[in-house]
């Protein structure tokens, strides 16, 4: 039998799978999984990783359990959510890229479907099968056929939201115009909603409804909870708001250094690191009015409340778990999406016109019921400091976010509090949950249907201090997302973003000593940075990466997928009734021409 490093790392994954049955006691529950997904916080939104918004909650898993500071996602939503569901990439599960965002000459191609194709396997599936109850709630965003509902998914009890965002406040409300209706599913039929609710709190009672309704149950249970905080429009009870005046007064270039100072002081970069080079579009926080200020600061103020009230709702399931005696055998993930979202859609006239149709954006409003808020491209950076760029671009400030992982059965005190630097990836956490509940991955076969295999890595043996790395130092890590794209090996990682962050250029950073991608080192490593385009081209290959059209513009994109999958279909019978109208004027007018007698001057 021949051995390659691969054959290799399977046999050593499912030793430890056997190894950590063995260890556990034959009498010993399984343990519960709460994997919790946050919506665009940045890498320092958490107060565990330099954060001044208060989460407790979050803090006291991260001191328990262990935090991950060179943890990587997609860019965006439902990619990464993708991935996290079937550890497979994204250009091979389906999700190759967002409906919203996607290239019209991409739409329907192999990989780039904008939703779950039928050749992978949810982690979801694996546990229900192999006995743990699941639930889901929150935010789904990977397809709404009904083979990709929740129920379809591998999930017993279900209550999610199905597209890419909606309003906190009223469950009927669109964020924006990029669906006809905001979708809800319970047990993937349509939902019954109330008309007001507050997201965080909902998804949350929601899943401790689950829990009661289960109780005399004795498996265990997975759940996974997709929040949309801190998803636009950002909104929060007032309470939590008031909690933050004055806070942000001394704007975001302050911001940026207190965040890179506080991760240093956490352990999470290194002493050495430098902050990110700004874009050019940067606005420095001196040259604002004094009410620009005031409204800017209001703008991170109600950001800041909103991650506390998620933190919040998640100190009630706690509570019930330790009130229930469940919260010691329970494993809790918590991960973000991607980055700080950037993105201002009042920067565009269309997407002004509506939501000054739809919302309010007045200083004193903003957070509460029918108010739109956003933080923009420059708190965006400091919820991401020390890293370079934000939500949809490669830089780490994009797709480098906080993981935390908490409850890990018979864990020893030395490994708690931990901070572990080493590269992973969200395609890891499938490997490490399947491994926790003692399930075996079916490989690339499942029900007689051909899928793809996992390609991540338990972080188990780096979590219990047996490795110190979770993959090698020449195992290569592809990444692209709207043109955007990356490959890391070992250290380094080469990138290339698009305008306006970026020329489409690539570029060499060790991400290790220089978090921040300050220094470009090609000609420092020239041989290795040929290498790694070459590598990246292989990737991209093997997993049916497309090119984007030339002057691709993902701003652009939104308002034609806009008009191609929401105006058109919203409005086609009107166009076409005033089509046919037209039409059958002119045969009128060209047959009364047609028809008029033609008088001949007297001779």
């Amino acid at each position: 039998m021949k051995f390659n490093s691969s054959t290799l790392r399977s046999c050593l994954a499912y030793l430890a799978c056997i190894s950590f049955l063995i260890c556990t006691p034959v009498s010993a529950k399984r343990p519960n999984i709460v994997l919790m997904l946050a919506d665009d916080w940045g890498f320092s939104d958490v107060g565990a990783f330099g954060s001044e918004i208060q989460t407790p909650n979050l803090n006291q898993l991260a001191k328990s359990g262990a935090r991950f500071s060179n943890f990587h996602v997609s860019a965006s939503c439902s990619p990464t959510r993708s991935m996290l569901l079937t550890g497979v990439d994204n250009h091979l599960n389906g999700v190759g890229n967002m409906r919203e965002t996607i290239p019209q000459s991409h739409v329907g191609r192999a990989g780039y479907l904008s939703v779950l194709n039928q050749r992978v396997v949810t982690v979801s599936s694996l546990l229900q099968e192999n006995g743990y109850r699941t639930y889901a709630t929150g935010k789904w965003h990977v397809g709404k056929e009904p083979h990709n509902l929740p129920p379809a998914r591998g999930f017993d009890r279900s209550l999610v939201m199905g597209d890419s965002g909606a309003d906190n406040w009223e469950t009927g409300k669109l964020y924006l115009d990029l669906t006809d209706k905001v979708y809800w599913y319970d047990n993937g039929q349509e939902a019954k909603m109330p008309k007001e609710f507050y997201s965080s709190e909902f998804y949350i009672d929601k899943t401790l409804e689950y829990l009661k309704a289960d109780a005399k149950s004795d498996k265990p249970f997975f759940a996974y909870i997709a929040f949309q905080a801190n998803h636009i429009p950002l909104q929060a009870p007032q309470s939590f708001i008031d909690k933050y005046k004055g806070r942000y007064d001394a704007g975001w270039d302050v911001l940026r250094n207190e965040r890179r100072d506080k991760a240093i002081a956490l352990g999470l970069i290194p002493a050495t690191s430098k902050m990110a080079n700004l874009p050019s579009t940067h606005v420095a926080w001196n040259s604002l009015s004094a009410s620009d200020k005031a409204y800017q600061a209001r703008r991170m103020e109600v950001y800041a409340a909103m991650a506390e009230a998620m933190d919040f709702h998640i100190g009630r399931l706690i509570a019930h778990l330790k009130e229930t005696g469940e919260y010691d055998q329970t494993v809790f993930m918590f991960l973000s999406d991607n980055g700080a979202e950037a993105s201002d859609p009042y920067a565009l006239a269309v997407g002004r016109w509506w939501l000054d149709r739809h919302y309010n954006r007045d200083l004193d409003r903003l957070g509460s019921k029918g108010a739109y808020s956003v933080i923009g491209p420059n708190w965006a950076s400091a919820a991401s400091a020390p890293l370079s760029t934000y939500k949809f671009f490669a830089g780490e400030g994009g797709i480098r976010v906080p993981l935390i992982i908490s409850g890990i059965p018979n864990m020893p005190k030395s490994a708690r509090n931990k901070v572990h630097a080493s590269l992973t990836h969200v395609k890891d956490i499938v490997p490490t949950l399947l491994e926790l509940a003692g399930v075996q991955h079916p490989g690339t076969v499942y029900k007689g249907q051909t899928i793809y295999p996992l390609t991540g890595h338990s972080l188990m043996p780096v979590i219990a201090g047996d490795a110190i790395r979770v993959r090698g130092p020449d195992e290569i890590l592809g990444y692209e997302l709207s043109g955007n794209k990356a490959l890391f090996k070992g250290d380094f990682k080469l990138l290339s973003n698009l305008a306006p962050v970026g020329d489409g250029q690539w570029r060499l950073y060790n991400i290790v000593k220089d978090p921040g991608e300050t220094q470009d080192l090609q000609l420092e490593f020239p041989d290795l940075f040929l290498s790694m385009q070459a590598d990246y081209a292989k990737w991209a290959k093997a997993n049916g990466v497309l090119e984007m059209p030339a002057g691709y513009d993902p701003i652009q994109q939104v308002i034609i997928n806009s008009l191609v999958f929401v105006y058109w279909p919203r409005h086609q019978m009107h166009l076409l009734g005033l089509l046919g109208i037209l039409v059958l004027g002119l045969f009128w007018f060209w047959r009364r021409r047609k028809h008029r007698p033609i008088v001949q001057a007297a001779h």
